[in-house]
């Protein structure tokens, strides 16, 4: 235990499928996205945040909750945690990562619109993240294949790492620019 509370190495956690985690800067988290939306919320004074990693847009029949496979449970998640910290969504940065075509069909056979699950999860979250007052600052989303996300809580950093690149790209905030 004390080496731990002594180590300034952060702690990883990777989320899967529906999960969520809420932490400091000790932590950094990491997951693996395709039509999935991994959401990520920074407070930039506290440096503390989460993410989540849905799988839908919203669960058939019965909404509301907190279940983290769908945008608006997974939202509900983030709202908890800031109620329990005393702070407001206008107080973080929100970054949207993922949406991509994983099982639309590319040439021919339909117009892909009932299995484009990405596009449904991109727009939720977008639409939940704006309308309970989140300041998006960046977006990696849509295209081809598959992302690798590590959100470093302490800087406020996501790396992504894309299938369909050559190399890793980061979204982050710096002297007011975004990417």
């Amino acid at each position: 235990m004390a080496t731990y509370l002594a180590s300034r190495e952060p702690v990883d956690f990777f989320l899967d499928p529906g999960d969520f985690h809420f932490g400091d800067g000790r932590t950094r988290l990491r997951t693996l996205l395709g039509s999935c939306v991994a959401i990520t919320v920074w407070h930039p004074q506290l440096r503390h945040g989460g993410m989540c990693h849905y799988l839908l847009p919203e669960r058939g029949g019965s909404p509301g909750g907190s279940d983290g496979r769908y945008a608006d449970g997974a939202l509900a998640l983030f709202l908890r945690e800031l109620a329990v910290r005393g702070t407001q969504p206008g107080d973080y940065e929100a970054k949207l990562f993922g949406g991509g075509w994983m099982f639309a069909p590319r040439n021919g056979g339909g117009d892909g619109r009932a299995t484009d699950i990405g596009r449904g999860n991109i727009e939720a979250g977008r639409r939940l993240l704006r309308r309970n007052g989140f300041r998006i600052v960046a977006e990696h989303l849509a295209g081809d294949g598959h992302r690798h996300l590590v959100f470093d809580i302490a800087s406020g950093d996501v790396w992504v790492r894309h299938a369909a690149d050559d190399g890793g790209t980061a979204a982050r905030r710096r002297g007011g620019q975004h990417g």
